[in-house]
Order: structure tokens, then C-alpha cells, then sequence
């Protein structure tokens, strides 16, 4: 996983993306404000990948799904389910250890309103489908919202028909591994109610079947 091949810390491909984190940069000078690298445990067999780092979240902290409402039921959840040593995620420097686990971005950049294009994901996928060769045979990758699903299946080199997007959904992937789909714990989707703390929690027992 230290390869550039998985991820590049100086990446610049995007000029879209990387015009706007100059911008982000200069008006937040403390921000990290760069591709946000993968974390947790380089032996995984769990892979949650999400959309993009937030504006004051990942794009703050340097982590994923650190500092902004996306990341709460996460990491609790991640908690709760022996995937960690903290059910919170508040900086680089608080100790969080992941275990079996690890995060990622379908996007490593990020993009303006939390939109990025079609081209820009594209770009990004050779790090993620580089990343996806890492994990073990039998491995789960948990996939949260569409975008993050047809990334892992571009990643693969699967048709975005070969398997349809469903909450708490299971789809079998080359190399014995399986995808499962949730709903973003993004703060439109839990403040709608279309993800609760319950709904995510049955994710999480649908991947610990998966395992046995």
C-alpha cells in the first residue's frame, strides 16, 4: 500500500480538482487540502470506500470521513462492531486504530460541491482498482452510495449493469469477494431518515454473515 501505483500524495491529474484545492488551500491554509490517503489496517479484509473527502472534513483532517457529519455513525458503528478502538474520529493525532478495516474514497480529491465528474472518477479508478488487488480472497467491500459502487465495479472492470445499486445489497465480485451496498451516511440521508442507525447497523450484521 505505500506504492504510488495505490495512491499518490502528489497527485495532480485532475486540473479541475486541483485548481480548487489551490483555491481551498489559500483560504484555509491549515487545511491538508491534497488527495486524502487510505486508512486503517493495510491487511484488511473489509474495504469501505466513500465518494470524496468533505470540504472540512477529509479535505481538513486528512483522513477519511474525519471531522464532518459523514463520519460519526461511521466510526461508531465501526466501534461498536470490533472494527475499532474509538467509536470517534477527530484528527490525525487521537489515536484511532482500525482493525480488519480500512477506508478509502472512490474519488481521492475534493471536488467542487462535492460533485465530481465523470472524468475525474475515471481518473482516480486505477487507484482504487490497484487498491482493491491488495485485499485477500473472500474480502468484503462495503460500498457507500452509487457513485462508490460503480467505482468498485469500474475497478473490476464490471458493467455498471452487472449489478444494480440497493441498500444493504450483496453482489458477488471476481476472487470470491463480495460488495455490499449502503446509503451514504451523508447528513441529508440521515436528517431524511433514509439511513438510520439501525439500517447501517443491519449492514454491518449482513457483512459479519458474510465472514461466518
Amino acid at each position: 500500500m505505500d506504492s504510488k501505483q495505490a495512491f499518490d500524495q502528489d497527485c495532480r491529474q485532475c486540473k479541475r480538482l486541483d485548481d480548487f484545492l489551490c483555491a481551498v488551500k489559500q483560504k484555509h491554509p491549515d487545511y491538508h487540502a491534497r488527495p486524502v490517503a487510505p486508512f486503517g489496517d493495510v491487511n484488511a479484509d473489509l474495504l469501505i470506500v466513500g465518494l470524496a473527502p468533505g470540504l472540512h472534513g477529509a479535505n481538513a483532517s486528512g483522513r477519511p470521513f474525519t471531522g464532518d457529519y459523514a463520519g460519526l455513525l461511521l466510526y461508531e458503528t465501526l466501534y461498536e462492531f470490533g472494527y475499532s478502538n474509538h467509536p470517534t474520529s477527530e484528527s490525525l493525532a487521537d489515536g484511532l486504530v482500525l482493525n480488519r478495516c480500512r477506508i478509502t474514497n472512490a474519488v481521492k480529491c475534493l471536488p467542487p460541491q462535492n460533485k465530481p465528474l465523470p472524468v475525474e472518477i475515471k481518473q482516480c479508478n486505477r487507484y482504487l482498482a490497484v487498491e482493491l488487488t491488495t485485499l485477500p480472497e473472500k474480502a468484503v467491500i462495503l460500498a457507500l452510495g452509487t457513485v462508490a459502487h460503480q467505482a468498485v465495479l469500474k475497478a473490476y472492470q464490471l458493467k455498471l449493469s452487472a449489478a444494480a445499486f440497493k441498500h444493504n445489497a450483496q453482489h458477488v465480485l471476481p476472487c470470491n469477494r463480495t460488495l455490499v451496498d449502503s446509503y451514504h451516511t451523508s447528513r441529508y440521508n440521515m436528517q431524511t431518515k433514509r439511513l438510520t442507525k439501525a439500517m447501517f447497523g443491519d449492514v454491518f450484521k449482513t457483512i459479519g454473515g458474510i465472514f461466518g
